[in-house]
């Protein structure tokens, strides 16, 4: 079990840190509210702990191995992100929506991660951590270690944005936090590449 609190550690770093998800999970907590927004984190939860559990199974070894697989999926993650950081860019404040606002669902989110770059990356670099273990070992330190601790982490993420909104009751302000939200996430998209 000793072993294990490097993994969780790392994980806990990785995934806490700002990227696509911990920046649509604050806006969609300031936006929809934290009972609204629950759907999206608990398919973060889970697209994280699928995508860590297929590294240990090769996938990750295959991306490493075909460049151009590689290359297609950067370009999908970087338009999906660009479309998503263009939503917040124009999304009106949490009084003014319309019928077509919602945050994401659980699918939506569990497919999100498949092109998310920081999920691959960090599970990527995770895998330094249970070489020399068996495969389902792996696969289910890897998924269950992504998935519980990400869980925690988007809840924390959602509820910090869901006490945000309190702040955000003026137009300006919530056009001033909703682009600086989609600033940032552009800005993954360019990361994307590197």
């Amino acid at each position: 079990m000793a072993e294990f609190y490097p993994l969780l550690a790392f994980v806990f770093l990785g995934l806490f840190s700002p990227g696509p998800n911990v920046i649509l999970l604050t806006a969609s907590g300031a936006r929809f509210g934290f009972v609204r927004t629950v759907p999206h984190v608990l398919g973060v939860a889970v697209g994280v702990g699928i995508i860590a559990g297929v590294t240990a199974l090769g996938v990750g070894a295959l991306l490493k191995a075909a460049p151009m697989l590689t290359l297609v999926l950067k370009v999908i993650a970087c338009a999906w992100i660009l479309r998503m950081a263009w939503n917040l860019w124009h999304a009106d404040p949490a009084k003014q929506k319309n019928d077509r606002d919602r945050p994401f669902t659980f699918i939506e989110a569990v497919l999100f991660q498949w092109v998310n770059p920081k999920i691959w990356a960090v599970a990527l670099s995770a895998m330094a951590f249970v070489e020399g273990w068996s495969v389902l070992a792996q696969t289910g330190s890897l998924a269950g270690a992504f998935s519980g601790v990400n869980l925690f982490v988007c809840l924390f993420w959602t509820a910090a944005g869901a006490a945000l909104s309190y702040l955000l009751t003026n137009p300006a302000a919530w056009r001033v936090f909703m682009r600086t939200m989609a600033v940032a996430l552009a800005a993954f998209s360019v990361l994307v590449f590197l």
